[in-house]
């Protein structure tokens, strides 16, 4: 019996696909990772998010384990060479969520300039000030894109017709914008010096650990506000901070934190965190930017989608190797 272990909340379509397949699906949203670790033995297929870390340790632990898919983008939950190694086919869905996350970007952005949280707040006070919530517009503004992938991409194409300068910088791609005449690729050195708004959209590995830091901040022109609906440890928070304390950043779109479990904040992240959301300038939301009603149907398909093409393919293989 063919075996496949979700380990999170899904949509109904997902484990549908998958029984029309022939799998077997155990649902277990509450299973934590040290359970999962000890069940995986069984199972030939594993559905995550982003609670379990799928490293050498638990593909050691996983010997009938032939592929996993992950709802959302994030694979810096999954050791991909060791996967490989050992072949383990390995998928993401970030098709699936990247509208989700544009959307929620600008949705974060209008509400900062506008003060719409602010206002919000106190007209349910019976406090009434125009002239404090007065807003600031998008149109004649810079705004940078770092990282052009799916989300990145998504974001742009919602800029059109915003009548703003879009710059976009992808250390690993050229020509992405060909067929976004409004977008303009360009250094990231040209994007500190000359955005009004930088919007953050990279995975997270070694190299864009802290790729917001103090010194990338100190390069940047006095007033930027910065969007993060990416990876939360791409940014440093003390740096962070201390530039929203300075004024050196006029405001901050937070989805996304280096630490998400309030719980476990050490004493200085309390500290951070504290000042953080004291803030006026910061709209903070609880990495929710891909999470819609319509991308947990999205990410569902396309991981189904990819499974299936692995199947084939991997059927084939097999017979033309006999």
């Amino acid at each position: 019996m063919k075996r496949v272990l979700i380990t999170d909340d899904c949509h109904l379509e997902l484990m549908a696909g998958l029984e029309q397949m022939g799998y077997t699906c155990a649902f277990k949203p509450n299973i934590t990772a040290a359970e999962a670790r000890v069940e995986i033995a069984e199972y030939e297929g594993l559905i995550i998010n982003s609670k379990i870390l799928v490293d050498q340790g638990f593909l050691a632990a996983a010997p009938l384990l032939r592929f996993i898919g992950r709802l959302g983008s994030g694979m810096e939950v999954v050791d991909k060479q060791a996967a490989a190694e050992r072949g383990v086919a390995v998928f993401s869905s970030p098709e699936g969520n990247c509208n989700a996350v544009a959307e929620h970007a600008m949705g974060m952005l209008l509400t900062l300039l506008n003060k719409l949280h602010t206002a919000d707040a106190e007209v349910r006070h019976r406090i009434w000030r125009r002239e404090a919530n007065r807003g600031i517009e998008l149109e004649g503004k810079t705004i940078g894109i770092i990282g052009f992938g799916h989300t990145g991409s998504a974001f742009a194409r919602k800029l059109q017709g915003w009548d703003m300068r879009v710059l976009a910088h992808d250390k690993y791609k050229t020509g992405f914008a060909a067929n976004m005449p409004w977008v303009q690729e360009c250094t990231p050195e040209m994007i500190q010096q000359e955005a009004d708004i930088i919007s953050l959209h990279l995975p997270l590995h070694p190299e864009t650990r802290h790729y917001v830091n103090a010194d990338f901040l100190a390069a940047c022109r006095r007033g930027l506000i910065l969007i993060n609906t990416a990876r939360g440890k791409c940014v440093d928070t003390s740096a962070l901070v201390t530039a929203l304390e300075s004024g050196h950043l006029s405001g901050a779109c937070l989805d996304v934190f280096e630490n998400e479990k309030p719980e476990s904040y050490s004493i200085e992240e309390s500290g951070w965190f504290e000042r953080l959301f004291s803030m006026p300038n910061a709209v903070l939301s609880p990495h929710i930017a891909g999470w819609t009603h319509e991308s947990k149907l999205k990410m569902a398909k396309v991981l189904l989608v990819k499974i299936v093409n692995w199947r084939t393919s991997f059927s084939i293989a097999e017979k033309e190797s006999r």
